[in-house]
């Protein structure tokens, strides 16, 4: 569901989408950003990761941990 639909469904303005529906489980109250995401990456394809072997990694901002 997009941010429209959001706002429609809970009758709430498109701009406040985020902040009350989206972030609330959320601990870090914001949206990741791509450059974050690329950091990730390359730390994992990197050297220093080599030990780093069936595992994931949640970059949620805290949402998985409630």
């Amino acid at each position: 569901m997009d941010r429209a639909e959001q706002a429609a469904v809970h009758g709430i303005p498109e701009s406040e989408v985020v902040e009350r529906i989206m972030l609330t489980e959320s601990v870090v109250k914001r949206l990741i950003e791509p450059s974050e995401v690329a950091a990730l990456v390359a730390y994992l394809a990197g050297p220093e990761a080599g030990m780093v072997t069936g595992t994931s990694v949640s970059m949620d901002g805290g949402w998985t941990a409630r």
